[in-house]
């Protein structure tokens, strides 16, 4: 199946594409009740490292390169061994468990930048190996003329945990008096319940095709071969080079606005909840209109929420304009690019090349993260900012040009 063909299908089968997989449905309530825990941490980490730890720009920028980038390649091997063993149900059971623990060791970490690191990493590595089998079976369950509307309700389903988690942190930390070790607590007592449900409702795809010894590694890397294929990934490198990072955004807002401390979570709660009216609608507009060309809005989007901060306009009609938009993006982004990969990797190596495709856009965003700290560092928030909105354009335009070739390639 080629690009062109998922980006307009046809017209028939409407009816069949609005409905939605149980397994998708099941996927997306152990994202909902991951994504509580994930961003309970999230809400709350940029401020307890910068604020709490007193770290600077460059180092929250390494910092959050390594939260989100530096275990990429982790994506590669778990969707490797999953496409191998076949048992994608199983390596994403292993990301979430990781993960699960890994809110154990921010608390035991204290104040230790060597030690909250290696918990990020742990919790990155959670969710490098569970993302791109959790995908792979979205897809597989899922024709390719509904995957839009499937992405779009699963990352519902997601946001509506991110929603939550800041709302619940921002909750433990009041009753607990600003205590940050309580947030970890609660945080991994939830993603324990996330791991539970995902054992007992998710159902695996079992292949029933060739044995799984007739995957290989030289199998793999021929994926790269195919020029549709190649053109995604560049495309989706050249994006992740103009991401800076949500932890950054929120506190270019908190210091723009002077926000209070105990109200920093509720940044990624507007973001979230944007997120989550926006998620359903774009699935779908993606799926009638072009999940490229959707994709690409969710980029210009950006593009204006670094604009918009680097100008002077503050106040609360700015605040929720630049949440809105921030929100926007997510939605037509987190899950379109997979939508619009899925139909063109073969199924047996579905969820390698979602694991390719996962793992440039990581490392480039590792590299843009660490940037942005240096930038911020040396010509101070407003001169990152403008070398952001610069990258964004360029990126943007360099992109859309590899994707809509990409297009007319396949």
């Amino acid at each position: 199946m080629y690009l062109a063909s998922v980006d307009h299908p046809a017209a028939g089968t409407r009816t069949k594409a609005r409905k939605v997989a149980a397994t998708v449905l099941a996927l997306g309530t152990v994202s909902l009740i991951t994504d509580v825990s994930s961003e309970m941490v999230s809400a709350v980490l940029p401020l307890y490292l910068v604020a709490g730890l007193g770290l600077g720009p460059a180092v929250y920028g390494l910092v959050d390169g390594l939260y989100t980038g530096a275990t990429a390649l982790l994506r590669l091997v778990g969707g490797y061994v999953a496409d191998r063993v076949r048992r994608r149900k199983l390596v994403a059971g292993l990301g979430y468990g990781v993960s699960a623990l890994a809110k154990a060791g921010l608390l035991v970490a204290g104040g230790s930048l060597a030690g909250i690191g290696t918990a990020i990493v742990a919790d990155r590595a959670g969710k490098g190996l569970r993302t791109a089998p959790r995908d792979a079976l979205i897809t597989l369950a899922t024709p390719p003329e509904a995957l839009g509307r499937a992405f779009g309700v699963h990352r519902a389903m997601d946001s509506a945990g991110a929603f939550a988690g800041p709302v619940v942190a921002l909750a433990v930390l009041a009753a607990s008096g600003q205590a940050f070790d309580a947030v970890f607590v609660v945080s991994g007592c939830v993603a324990a319940v996330g791991v539970l449900v995902l054992v007992l409702f998710v159902r695996d795809h079992r292949d029933t095709g060739a044995p799984s010894a007739t995957v290989s590694l030289r199998q793999a890397a021929a994926l790269l071969e195919h020029r549709p294929v190649r053109l995604l990934l560049g495309g989706a490198v050249l994006l992740g080079l103009s991401t800076i990072g949500d932890g950054f955004v929120y506190l270019l807002l908190q210091r723009r606005e002077n926000l209070a401390t105990g109200w920093f979570p509720l940044l990624a709660v507007g973001t979230s909840l944007a997120y989550l009216s926006l998620a359903v609608p774009l699935g779908a507009l993606a799926d009638r209109l072009g999940r490229t060309r959707v994709f690409l809005g969710g980029y210009a989007a950006l593009l204006v929420v670094y604009l918009l901060l680097t100008t002077s306009w503050g106040g609360p009609a700015a605040l929720v304009t630049v949440l809105v938009l921030y929100g926007l993006f997510y939605a037509a982004t987190d899950g379109v690019l997979i939508a619009v990969a899925g139909p063109v990797l073969p199924a047996a190596l579905r969820t390698t090349g979602i694991a390719l495709i996962q793992t440039g856009q990581s490392l480039a965003y590792l590299v843009s993260s660490v940037l942005f700290g240096i930038a911020w560092q040396w010509w101070d928030a407003a001169g990152a900012v403008v070398a952001a909105a610069i990258t964004a354009a360029l990126t943007l335009g360099g992109s859309a040009v590899l994707l809509l070739r990409g297009g007319r390639a396949a």
